[in-house]
This record gives C-alpha cells, sequence and structure tokens, in this order.
C-alpha cells in the first residue's frame, strides 16, 4: 500500500509561481498532482466548438469558459467548458469558485474512466449543480445533477434531442451540436 502526499489549493499555487511545475499538463484531483490526458484533435475541437456554440447561446447570461482552472475546497481541475457568472474582472484575482459556476462540461475520447468516476465525484462534493460529459467514442451525452454526499442523485444519458441546463431553464441546446 502506498501512502501518497496530499496537496492543499495553497501548496498546488505555490508550486505554480515557483515554476515547479512549468510545462507539466496536470490539474490537482482529490489532493494530488494528476497529469492530464493529452488531447486527441477530435477532442480539442469538439470542446473548442461546444464552447463557441454556447458563448452565443449564453451571451449577456454567463461567462463561458474553455480549458481553464476552477479551483474547489481541494482540487483544482481544468474542465473542457465552464459556464460561470460572468464576472469577468472577478476572475482576474481567482479561478472561479463553485458559487460561480452554472455547469461545468468535460469532453471524453481517452479520459471517460477519469471523467465519469473521479471527476464527478470531485463535482458532486463541490456541490456542481449540473456536469456533462461528452462521451465522444459513444456519441452520447452524460448529464448529472442535484449532488447529495458526494454523488449525483440524477444521471441521465442522451443522445439525441435537446437539453436545457437547470440555470437556463429557458435555453434549449441541441445534443447533436454538440456532439459534432
Amino acid at each position: 500500500m502506498k501512502t501518497l502526499a496530499k496537496w492543499t489549493v495553497d501548496d498546488y499555487h505555490r508550486m505554480i509561481a515557483a515554476g515547479i511545475l512549468s510545462n507539466r499538463r496536470v490539474e490537482l484531483l482529490a489532493g494530488e498532482i494528476v497529469e492530464m490526458t493529452p488531447e486527441t484533435p477530435i477532442h480539442y475541437n469538439t470542446a473548442k466548438r461546444g464552447a463557441k456554440y454556447l458563448e452565443n447561446l449564453l451571451a449577456g447570461k454567463a461567462d463561458v469558459r474553455f480549458n481553464g482552472p476552477i479551483t474547489l475546497q481541494n482540487s483544482e481541475p481544468e474542465p473542457d467548458i465552464a459556464i460561470v457568472r460572468p464576472q469577468d474582472s472577478v476572475y482576474n484575482n481567482r479561478h472561479p469558485e463553485p458559487e460561480d459556476i452554472f455547469w461545468l462540461i468535460e469532453v471524453a475520447k481517452t479520459s471517460q474512466k477519469k471523467d465519469l468516476e473521479l471527476k464527478t465525484k470531485i463535482y458532486a462534493a463541490a456541490l456542481i449543480q449540473e456536469y456533462w460529459v461528452i462521451d465522444l467514442s459513444s456519441k452520447q451525452v452524460t448529464v448529472f445533477r442535484q449532488p447529495q454526499n458526494g454523488q449525483y442523485f440524477i444521471q441521465q444519458v442522451i443522445s439525441e434531442g435537446v437539453i436545457s441546463p437547470l440555470a437556463f431553464p429557458d435555453i434549449q441546446i441541441s445534443i447533436e451540436q454538440l456532439l459534432n
């Protein structure tokens, strides 16, 4: 059995400031510094197109962040897309925190296990109200809602049609648009 040192968000920020993590694609997940899965071209393009699509739909209502960190109690993941409160100037001094986040989206081509298991637990524990995983292999979106006791109470798999996010029930998002 291995005993691993757990890192705090402050420890992680000090390592970044000291240059220890320069040129490394890592994120802090549940107190552990984890190498990020390399992005395939389809992963990057799907996330980028999805972010642009959501920016157009949510203009004036939310800030759509692409491949940027968020700060949680013991994690600083970098979701592919984070839909957050539109307070750009606040984010000059800090990353979005749970109370700023409407919902998060991860795109999975080779990272399904991490996105559907580890990150789901981390986001539920942080009380992120809604979390979506766009699975490029199965061409479906898994929607997680209602976090309770470190897990999501509702899980729905969608492969076509539209969905309205909890934060914006008047907005209809095309699943096909997200998957293509």
